[in-house]
């Protein structure tokens, strides 16, 4: 894989693997609402693509629209042989997850909060979109997996429970499936590697735990990432299997 994309949100969990990698702001490629950086490893191109920060808030650009933007163009303009949605996530205890895991996608990702209850049409809701098989090297690189599960909000709602459940997801995140509707809509192979901040079933504040959390949990989630691109780069897309 020559070529490889990582989708990010948030400056603070994208700075440890900017640093690690030595990567450097792109010009001239990307449109001011995104933030691009570029390096390169054993060879191969990495671009950490950020969904920039919002104009008129300020604050970055989280959530599902600025992750399939940023994804369309990154697609568009880097060509990329796979695309990985990287970030920071929330967990359940229920679900065996702890704090500063680090799972990688697994079976597909969905939407926890589009219901839409017309025939044919909550299945699209749903999305249930594809990813790449890597249970091998989930094994190799100590990962755990899990399906991901992507909502616009940090915390959850009691519907949102009701298909959290019914998915059987691990991870909770607010990017991952728009970014893989985009990898499904261009057909480029996708991946999420998500480290968790928050504990969505403790009692303890969402909002609390992640900000206690993000740094350590960006840490980790670097460290992994650097792991992965390692395994990526030598592989043809079939090895994955």
């Amino acid at each position: 894989m020559k070529r490889i994309a990582v989708v990010m949100a948030m400056s603070a969990e994208a700075s440890p693997v900017l640093t690690a990698l030595s990567a450097e702001a792109a010009t001239g490629v990307a449109p001011l609402v995104v933030r691009w950086f570029t390096s390169t490893r054993h060879r191969s191109e990495i671009l950490i693509a950020l969904n920039g920060r919002d104009r008129r808030f300020g604050v970055d650009s989280i959530g599902t629209e600025p992750a399939a933007l940023n994804t369309y163009v990154a697609i568009d303009r880097f060509r990329p042989d796979v695309v990985i949605s990287a970030g920071t996530a929330g967990g359940w205890e229920r679900a065996g997850g702890a704090i500063g895991d680090v799972y990688v996608s697994d079976g597909c990702v969905v939407h926890h909060d589009r219901r839409i209850a017309l025939e044919g049409f909550r299945e699209y809701g749903i999305g249930a979109y594809p990813v790449l098989p890597a249970r091998q090297m989930a094994a190799t690189l100590g990962l755990r997996t899990g399906i991901v599960t992507t909502s616009n909000s940090l915390d959850e709602n009691d519907d949102d429970r009701l298909l959290i459940s019914a998915s059987g997801a691990a991870v909770k995140d607010m990017e991952a499936a728009a970014v893989a509707y985009v990898c499904e809509q261009l057909s480029v192979p996708f991946l999420a590697l998500k480290a968790i901040t928050d504990l969505v079933d403790h009692p303890t504040a969402t909002a609390d735990q992640f900000n206690a959390n993000l740094s350590m949990a960006s840490k980790r989630l670097s460290e992994k990432l650097l792991e992965v691109l390692d395994w990526l780069i030598p592989r043809e897309r079939g090895d994955m299997s």
